[in-house]
C-alpha cells in the first residue's frame, strides 16, 4: 500500500512543468534566511555575514560580516546568521554567540550596532522587525518576546508551548504571529500581548520545521511528509504528501500558489492552494532546501544549504 501510495505521488507531480532557474546568484556561505525589499536581496547565511544584491543587476552590491567568537576551546570561528530582517534603512542580524546563546545587531548609517548580548541569554532561533522600534524574538524553548530596542528590554516573554520552537510567519499587518513546534500544533498569537488567539491543529502529527502566513492563509512543511494548508479561521484545512522530509514551504501573495520541497531529490512542487493540483516543478537545487520567498505571483527565489540562490519566473 505503501508503495503504491508513493507511485501515485510520483505520477501526480509528474503533471507538473519542469522549470530551470532564470538567474544563479553566489554568496559567501550556505543560506539560512532570505529578504527582500526594494529591489534588494539579503541573504543571512552560515559563515556570519549578509549578503546583498541588486536585484535589478543581478548582482552582490554589499557584504555585512559580524564579528567572530570563540568556540568551547578558545578558537576564533565564524558567527552562523540565524536571522535576518530590514526595515527601511535598518538591517536586523541574529547571529550566534557564546555558550549557545544568540545575539543581535542593527547595521544603519554604515554601522553594527549590537543591541542584544549574550548576556540576555536568549537562544534565539528567530527575529523579526515589528515596526523601527520593536522586535518579534522567538526562542528554543518556543517563548515568544517583544523587544524594545531603544530601551533594550523585553516587554512580555511568553510560553507559548512546551514543545521546542520550530518557526513563525507574522501576517502583512505585523499584528498577528504563527508559531510552529515540533508538536505539530500551529498557535495564532496576539502580537502586543502575546496571547494565545487559537490553535489549528491536525494536519501535521510530527515536527514542523517551516511556516508561512499570508492573506489569510498558512502553510506548513513537516517531518512527516506533509505540507499543510490552514485558513485562518480554520474552515480550510487539508494537506499534501511529499516522499521525503518536507524541509521548506511558502506561499505566495494572495495565497493562490502553495510551494514545498516535495522530494529528496532538492525538488520544489508549486500547486495551486484551492484544487489542489500541481503546476511547477522547480529543481537545480544542490543541497536541502533551506528557504522559498515569493516576490509577487510569478516570481520567487529559493535557497538551500550552499552558496546558491536560484531566481525564477512563471510563465
Amino acid at each position: 500500500m505503501r508503495f503504491l501510495i508513493i507511485f501515485l505521488l510520483f505520477f501526480i507531480q509528474l503533471n507538473a512543468k519542469d522549470l530551470k532557474p532564470t538567474f544563479i546568484y553566489s554568496g559567501s556561505g550556505a543560506v539560512t534566511d532570505l529578504v527582500y525589499q526594494n529591489n534588494k536581496l539579503y541573504s543571512a547565511t552560515a559563515e556570519g555575514a549578509v549578503d546583498i544584491y541588486d536585484t535589478k543587476e543581478q548582482k552582490l552590491i554589499q557584504t555585512i560580516t559580524v564579528p567572530k567568537i570563540k568556540d568551547f576551546i578558545g578558537d576564533e570561528v565564524v558567527s552562523k546568521i540565524y536571522s535576518v530582517d530590514v526595515l527601511d534603512d535598518k538591517i536586523m542580524i541574529a547571529s550566534q554567540g557564546k555558550m549557545g546563546y544568540r545575539r543581535v545587531h542593527i547595521y544603519a548609517d554604515n554601522n553594527l550596532t549590537q543591541i542584544i548580548s549574550i548576556d540576555k541569554s536568549y537562544t534565539i532561533s528567530k527575529s523579526k522587525f515589528i515596526d523601527s522600534n520593536h522586535l518579534l524574538i522567538s526562542l528554543l524553548s518556543n517563548e515568544l518576546i517583544l523587544f524594545d530596542i531603544k530601551e533594550k528590554k523585553a516587554l512580555y516573554r511568553k510560553q507559548i508551548s512546551a514543545s521546542k520552537f520550530s518557526s513563525f510567519a507574522l501576517n502583512e499587518k505585523k499584528d498577528e504571529v504563527i508559531i510552529a513546534d515540533e508538536s505539530g500544533d500551529l498557535k495564532l498569537v496576539s502580537v502586543k500581548d502575546g496571547k494565545v488567539l487559537k490553535a489549528l491543529k491536525g494536519q501535521n502529527v510530527d515536527n514542523i520545521f517551516q511556516v508561512d502566513y499570508k492573506n489569510n492563509t498558512i502553510i506548513t512543511a513537516g517531518q512527516d511528509r506533509r505540507t499543510a494548508i490552514y485558513s485562518r479561521d480554520g474552515k480550510v484545512a487539508y494537506y499534501k504528501e511529499g516522499t521525503f522530509l518536507i524541509y521548506s514551504s511558502a506561499l505566495s501573495p494572495s495565497a493562490k500558489i502553495g510551494a514545498y520541497a516535495s522530494d529528496e531529490h532538492n525538488n520544489i512542487t508549486l500547486f495551486d492552494t484551492s484544487s489542489k493540483s500541481d503546476l511547477y516543478r522547480l529543481g537545480s537545487h544542490k543541497a536541502t532546501i533551506s528557504n522559498i520567498l515569493f516576490i509577487d505571483e510569478k516570481k520567487l527565489f529559493t535557497s538551500s544549504d550552499d552558496k546558491e540562490i536560484n531566481y525564477w519566473e512563471l510563465p
